[in-house]
């Protein structure tokens, strides 16, 4: 009917450990979900993810764009993903549209990868070097 309980009075034991990140870095993630509008500047030293709109310009290690994401201004990112639609310019290391893609951009890319059904109109340029 009855059990021992810890002693209230007694320290605690240790914390729990903090849960880890993917891949055990500590750089973060963050996700604009699709009910977000956001007008302005957005900087990340991370991952961000769009699932929402974007009108303004957005820094960030590493982009993908969702299906239904939508960002109009400028991006500059180490990686960026395109799955739903980008308007205006895109300075990117490594540059991807998918198949669900709608690009309006004038884009300066290292790495450049196009599927088929991917919509483009604009620039694409490769830096001379």
């Amino acid at each position: 009917m009855f059990s021992k309980t810890a002693d209230p009075t007694s320290s605690p034991s240790s914390p729990p450990p903090s849960p880890s990140r993917p891949g055990g870095s500590n750089a973060s993630r963050s996700v604009l979900g699709p009910d977000l509008k956001i007008t302005g500047e957005i900087a990340s030293s991370g991952t961000v993810e769009v699932l929402g709109e974007v009108d303004g310009n957005l820094s960030a290690d590493t982009l993908t764009i969702g299906n239904e994401g939508r960002i109009s201004g400028s991006v500059r990112a180490g990686t960026v993903e395109v799955k739903g639609r980008l308007d205006g310019k895109v300075d990117s290391n490594t540059f991807t549209m998918r198949a669900s893609s709608r690009v309006a951009a004038d884009v300066t890319y290292v790495s450049l990868v196009i599927e088929s059904g991917a919509t483009i109109e604009g620039r694409f340029a490769k830096p001379k070097g």
